[in-house]
C-alpha cells in the first residue's frame, strides 16, 4: 500500500487528538495484519468507496486511553467503556476519516464515507470491507495504546 494513502490518516489522527484532547500519540513500527482480532478494547470502523478505490479504516483504543480521551474531550471520567465512550470513538473515527478524506482529495483521490460502526469488548474482531492487505499502525502513550488499520483496493 502506498504511503500516500496512509500518511493522511496518521496526520489526521494526530490533528484530531492533539486539538480535541490535547494528547499526542507516539507512532510505532507499521506492520501487516494477518487476523481479524482488534488490538484494543473499543474500535471504530468506517468504510470508504470512491470511483477508483474502496477500503476501510479502523481505530482501536485500550480502555485506559479511551477513558482518558473522554475525560480530556468532555470533562467526564467514566470508569468503564459505556455508550458515551462508544459514541466518542465513533465520532473520532468520523473526524479522522474526514480529515484524511480532505487530504486525499487534495491529491486527486475522492471517496464517500459510510457511517462508523463501533465495537467493544475484550478480543473483539474487526472485519474490513476489502480482501487487500491490512496495514496496522500502532501508537503508544502514557495512558495506553491505539492502533489504526487501513486497507484499500482499486475499484
Amino acid at each position: 500500500m502506498d504511503a500516500a494513502f496512509i500518511n493522511p490518516f496518521l496526520t489526521s489522527l494526530q490533528n484530531v487528538l492533539g486539538t480535541m484532547a490535547q494528547l499526542q500519540l507516539k507512532p510505532e513500527k507499521p506492520r501487516l495484519k494477518k487476523d481479524e482480532r482488534a488490538r484494543g478494547d473499543v474500535s471504530g470502523l468506517i468504510g470508504m468507496v470512491g470511483p477508483e478505490l474502496k477500503g476501510s479504516f479502523s481505530i482501536s483504543f485500550d480502555q485506559s486511553l479511551a477513558l482518558e480521551i473522554m475525560k480530556r474531550m468532555l470533562g467526564e471520567a467514566p470508569s468503564q467503556i459505556d455508550e458515551e465512550v462508544t459514541d466518542m470513538v465513533g465520532e473520532i473515527t468520523n473526524m479522522v476519516t474526514g480529515g484524511a478524506k480532505r487530504l486525499l482529495a487534495e491529491a486527486g483521490h475522492d471517496f464517500g464515507m459510510a457511517t462508523p460502526i463501533v465495537v467493544s469488548g475484550p478480543s473483539h474482531t474487526i472485519t474490513h470491507s476489502t480482501e487487500s492487505p491490512k496495514i496496522m499502525l500502532p501508537f503508544s502513550s502514557e495512558h495506553g495504546n491505539a492502533t489504526i488499520e487501513i486497507c484499500f483496493e482499486s475499484s
